[in-house]
């Protein structure tokens, strides 16, 4: 039986947010090992040679309001702008994308290979079967771990019972004319689309 699994996907780009993530953690385990020497004791002026904080601090603690102009607004405001789409963009890349691998189901095999069939060409197998049916307007088949689903939209609800049944038997039928190994068929009515006649006046 087809076994389906869980793949995440990504984008190709998703390394360099990966490295720009990894860069980020040394930094914040960096300055957190210098923050936990300061408490124990250790010299300030000799961390502040290794880690510049000291002097980053003062920098940014001396500036004031003349130190801002029109023009050195408008750079910081376009380079906070370009940051932000770019790391959200790499941010976004970053979010797992999990989606069901689709693999061939092997039907037997022999000295001279396999025989196997692609999910979708069962599951269109199934499709056609179920569309000879009177009562189907539309059918859409999926196939899942363990067993066939066929989801058909019917004319008429008085007839959803006898729908279903005929569905399920002629899809069980176009298996096993094609010699497709028996699995569970289940059947779901998923809407009603009445069967439309041309009208005269």
């Amino acid at each position: 039986m087809l076994r389906q699994r869980i793949r995440l996907g990504g984008s190709k780009v998703a390394g360099v947010g990966k490295i720009f993530t990894a860069l980020l953690a040394l930094a914040l385990i960096f300055y957190g090992i210098v923050t936990v020497l300061l408490v124990v004791g250790v010299s300030p002026p000799a961390l502040d040679r290794i880690s510049g904080y000291r002097t980053a601090y003062d920098f940014l603690a001396g500036l004031g309001p003349q130190d801002f102009g029109t023009t050195t607004r408008l750079i910081v405001g376009g380079a906070g702008l370009v940051a932000l789409i770019v790391f959200g963009y790499l941010a976004w890349t970053q979010v797992p994308r999990p989606h069901r691998t689709r693999t061939d189901l092997v039907l037997g095999a022999g000295e001279r290979g396999t025989d196997a069939l692609s999910p979708r060409a069962l599951e269109r197998a199934a499709e056609v079967a179920a569309l000879e049916s009177a009562y189907v307007s539309s059918v859409a088949g999926r196939l899942d771990d363990d067993d066939l689903a066929v989801n058909v939209q019917i004319h008429q609800a008085g007839t959803a019972a006898d729908a279903l049944e005929d569905v399920q038997r002629r899809v069980r039928d176009a298996l096993e004319r094609h010699e497709i190994p028996a699995m569970p068929v289940n059947v779901t009515l998923t809407g009603l689309v009445p069967q439309r006649g041309r009208e005269l006046s």
